[in-house]
């Protein structure tokens, strides 16, 4: 069971209620992107600037824990394509790997990655995969990335970021508003957080970018960090916000608009 954030909390939440969520008929069909017909939608969608950048610097995460990390580290380098500024992860290299190599080459490539980008982020590697912090005077597991926390590692790469929670406050409409204008001017990238089980889908918590924006079923691309559990879908808009609108430790997801600062 793919798990974004995790906790014996919330693998028995999932136990019992992720089979029902899944065949519940109130939940719209999500349509697989690789369909004839969701690739046919993708063809006269009306915002699709997003999607050749991402889909370019696209990588699945690596582990159930790295959502967000992976997320963060593909709009980044499509923020940073053709730079050639972007970090050098040599984390991923093996002592023999250099062995043979003239002297002074360097094998790596400017990239972020899953790996790297958690650096610059307010949670050690080690928090992100469960270890415990201090949450409200509690000491409690909180793996993975709450919204909040995964706005503040993209900031700290010197990116720009509107963060909204989808409270009450933030209307369908304004939520419409800002994913479909983003989605339809290139340059910019949204990230959503939400939960699986509330969208039709087997699942906790979830982060993952869009893709894309279809007005005439008034769905978009969710180009799920982890398709070897769900794949990328279309998605109703309204299936979606319903995802967003969910608690999470402190308060509700939401999503990210992020761009060059």
């Amino acid at each position: 069971m793919p798990l974004c954030r995790f906790g014996l909390a919330a693998l028995v939440s999932l136990a019992l209620i992720a089979p029902a969520m899944a065949d519940d008929p109130a939940t719209p069909a999500l349509l697989p992107f690789n369909s004839s017909a969701g690739m046919a939608r993708l063809a006269h969608a009306s915002g699709t600037a997003d999607f050749p950048a991402l889909a370019n610097q696209f990588e699945p995460q690596s582990n159930r824990a790295f959502c967000g990390p992976t997320t963060a580290a593909i709009v980044l380098n499509a923020i940073h394509a053709g730079r050639g500024d972007a970090p050098r992860d040599r984390s991923r290299l093996r002592p023999e790997d250099e062995k043979h190599l003239p002297a002074g080459f360097d094998l790596t490539v400017p990239r972020f990655t899953q790996e790297s980008v958690i650096e610059q982020g307010p949670k050690t590697r080690a928090q992100v995969l469960g270890e415990p912090i201090t949450l409200g005077g509690k000491t409690v597991q909180d793996g993975g990335y709450q919204l909040r926390q995964l706005d503040a590692l993209l900031r700290g790469h010197g990116v720009s970021t509107r963060l909204v929670v989808a409270t009450d406050s933030v209307s369908d409409a304004q939520i419409r508003r800002d994913l479909s204008d983003n989605l339809e001017r290139a340059g910019d990238y949204v990230i959503v957080n939400y939960r699986r089980d509330a969208v039709g889908q087997k699942g906790g918590a979830h982060i993952s970018p869009l893709g894309a924006y279809d007005a005439e079923s008034d769905s978009v691309l969710l180009m799920d960090v982890n398709p070897d559990s769900a794949g990328w879908v279309w998605m109703p808009l309204a299936t979606l916000i319903r995802g967003m609108r969910t608690f999470d430790l402190v308060e509700n997801r939401g999503y990210i608009l992020v761009r060059s600062p």
